[in-house]
Parts: structure tokens; sequence; C-alpha cells
């Protein structure tokens, strides 16, 4: 995780194929919803990215098998 966070501080993505240039395994979703496959696809990342802001807002963090059980263009981190 430390090397995205790294690695996303230094992007600079205005649209969505620019994340699938860096991250060919990324999935891109409707709502600027982007899911990452971390350590192998041991892990699920689902992120808001607003390209405008350059901001990415993690929505969910999970399991493989925690992954499954949502829906990616619509959870949120819970408080």
């Amino acid at each position: 995780m430390k090397s995205w966070v790294d690695e996303v501080k230094k992007a600079a993505w205005s649209q969505p194929a620019d994340i699938k240039a860096q991250y060919r395994c990324a999935s891109i979703l409707k709502n600027r919803r982007v899911v990452f496959n971390i350590k192998g696809n041991d892990y699920r990342l689902v992120v808001s990215v607003a390209y405008r802001f350059q901001a990415i807002y993690v929505e969910f963090i999970g399991t493989h098998a925690e992954y499954d059980l949502i829906d990616a263009e619509t959870v949120e981190m819970e408080p």
C-alpha cells in the first residue's frame, strides 16, 4: 500500500485513460470509481477520483472476499 500511495502522490491523472496507462489491471467504473488490485489481487482498493482537483478518496479497502460482498460503484468508507 505504501508503494501505491507514493506512486499516486506523484501522479497527474486528468482522465481514466491516464490511470489505465499506469495501472493496466485497474478497473474503471462509473461515478469516477476505480478498483485497484493490491498484493497480487489479495486485496482490493476502491477509490473515487476527483480529476479536476487531483484528489483521491478511499471508499473501500479489504480482502478479495470482502470486496465480493459490496457494490464498488456505491460503497463509501464508514466514519
